[in-house]
């Protein structure tokens, strides 16, 4: 192939266990920029894995045009190399750092070869991604994740690759990495496939490329344009179940019309014959007759049922399951203007060095407030939001928690029992509820029949932040200020629109650490806080 390109034919993946992934998937996709989408747990990552070769088809084949270049999601180890040794230009640098003292063995033009500008090229790309400061001899372990995930990027853009493939690469992220990114994909001109949950990222796409039920299909624009493209499939899918729900109903009336009406010509019959005073078998002979006509105008009745059944059961297969959260939790409002969390100077100590700026910072919380802290990588998010919660010891200042009803989602999503099942965890945080009234709110969660009954151990991350939400939001007492640290990270799209849908419901406060702009638009955020430099500062929602 002279041209970029990704070529799968006949791609059938499954794992050790035989537990199949992918059958028979074909698909093409040139240059330009492609989104690729799908629940958690249908295979988007292994697909990328398989493209760029460090998985195996069972069967099928691979075909990638040109140079590969590919950033995984999660990174290895690597905290003792280099800045250099990451990028791969090392041994050009220490080459070309050879020639320049006078040593002109061969060897060292051969490390060389055409990578003359490599230094001029390795601080440029550097540049584009926000790592201005680094040096090439800094080690990774010196850096934050969002700095390794900019770096992994910028190693795999000085390849030069034909297509490139990327696996959730805003995550850990901020704000100003994340644009940054964006104009780098934005100049992109050669074959690109990624994985994501930020719908701003994907929203610069040119293709949203759907992976569901085994089936990839291509949709021309961005993903926004995908969303109403899937809203009117949807509207039609509705539609068809409906008329094939009805004409379902109608072939049964009609069949069991039939039924009665042969039943009743045969009884007349019966009738009419002994009452005639026919021969016996004459009269079995136009019993066997009506029986047999009877007979074929069910067969003829019980196909058209049959017939219809299929075209319901083709009809469902194209109407998605609608997942939406819908709930209504009274218990968690807070009156306007109550304050629930009073801090005044906090300040927090690691190794004998403050966290914050000069005495620290002050933050005061009312209800019903929607706060969103952002902030670089590295500033103490998390930390404020530990503080918050009471989980970390102050080194100075003071703190007052209105009732205490505070609920802190981590970035692990740890607050339940893993062994335990989501019914059990449930009733854990509210313990005087029926059981019933439980089972009836955890269906709310979208945690029906046997769902509910699954240890959260063997939960998705999105069925395991469903079940944490169902657990604090329904708690008693419910929770008047919820704190959530980083919620999107590592969500599918479904699992985030249900997110947005929870919040939603809430009525009390929260502080919400993200660098997802779309997520925060969406939950209604109406106070922007800014951590950086030790400092914290009051800003305008990004953009404003």
């Amino acid at each position: 192939m002279s041209d970029a390109a990704i070529v799968c034919s006949n791609l059938s993946f499954h794992w050790p266990d035989d537990t199949p992934v992918f059958e028979e998937l074909s698909f093409t996709t040139g240059s330009g920029r492609t989104g690729l989408v799908a629940p958690n747990g249908t295979g988007k990552s292994t697909l990328l894995k398989l493209i760029a070769g460090e998985l195996r088809p069972t069967t099928g084949s691979v075909a990638v045009g040109g140079t590969l270049g590919y950033l995984p999601q999660s990174l290895p180890p690597a905290g003792g190399l280099t800045v250099a040794e990451v990028l791969g230009v090392a041994a050009v640098i220490r080459a070309l750092d050879a020639v320049e003292s006078g040593d002109v063995s061969e060897e060292h033009f051969t490390a060389i070869g055409d990578d003359w500008d490599i230094e001029e090229r390795t601080r440029a790309q550097l540049d584009r991604l926000g790592l201005a400061d680094l040096t090439l001899d800094r080690t990774l372990d010196t850096l934050s994740g969002g700095q390794v995930v900019s770096l992994g990027l910028a190693a795999q853009l000085l390849k030069q690759p034909a297509v490139l493939l990327l696996d959730e690469p805003t995550n850990n992220l901020d704000l100003d990495a994340r644009r940054r990114l964006y104009d780098v994909l934005a100049d992109w001109n050669g074959c690109l496939l990624l994985v994501s949950h930020d719908r701003a990222l994907l929203d610069r796409m040119e293709r949203i490329a759907a992976l569901d039920r085994g089936e990839l299909r291509l949709y021309g624009g961005d993903f926004t344009a995908y969303e109403e493209a899937v809203r009117a499939e949807q509207e039609v899918a509705e539609k068809n179940v409906r008329n094939a729900e009805q004409e379902l109903k109608r072939e049964k009336r009609e069949m069991q019309q039939a039924r009665e009406r042969a039943e009743r010509r045969a009884n007349n019959a019966a009738r009419n014959l002994k009452s005639a005073g026919l021969p016996r078998i004459f009269a079995g002979n136009m019993k066997r007759g009506a029986q047999e006509s009877a007979g074929r105008a069910g067969r003829l009745h019980a196909s058209r049922v049959g017939e219809a059944r299929t075209r319901l059961d083709e009809a469902e297969r194209a109407l998605r399951e609608e997942q939406r959260i819908v709930l209504d939790l009274p218990d968690t409002g807070v009156p306007a203007g109550r304050t629930v969390f009073l801090g005044e100077q906090l300040q927090v100590r690691y190794g004998g060095r403050a966290q914050f700026s000069g005495t620290g910072v002050d933050l005061t919380v009312r209800g019903p407030e929607r706060i969103a802290l952002t902030g670089p990588n590295g500033a103490g998010k998390t930390t404020l939001l530990r503080v918050i919660n009471g989980d970390l010891a102050l080194d100075s200042g003071q703190i007052k928690r209105a009732d205490g009803r505070i609920a802190y989602l981590s970035q692990r999503l740890d607050l339940l029992d893993p062994d335990r099942t989501v019914a059990e965890n449930f009733a854990a945080f509210a313990p005087h509820r029926a059981e019933a009234e439980r089972m009836t709110l955890l269906a709310r969660f979208l945690f029906r029949g046997a769902r509910a009954h699954l240890p959260v151990a063997v939960l998705s991350g999105g069925e395991r932040l469903r079940a944490t939400l169902a657990c604090v939001l329904c708690a008693e007492p419910a929770p008047q200020l919820l704190l959530l640290d980083e919620p999107t990270n590592n969500l599918d799209l479904v699992s985030a629109e249900q997110l947005e849908s929870a919040l939603g419901s809430y009525q009390g406060a929260f502080v919400v650490v993200s660098h997802d702009e779309r997520f925060l638009d969406g939950i209604g955020v109406h106070r922007w806080l800014r951590l950086a430099d030790g400092g914290l500062t009051e800003t305008g929602a990004p953009g404003v």
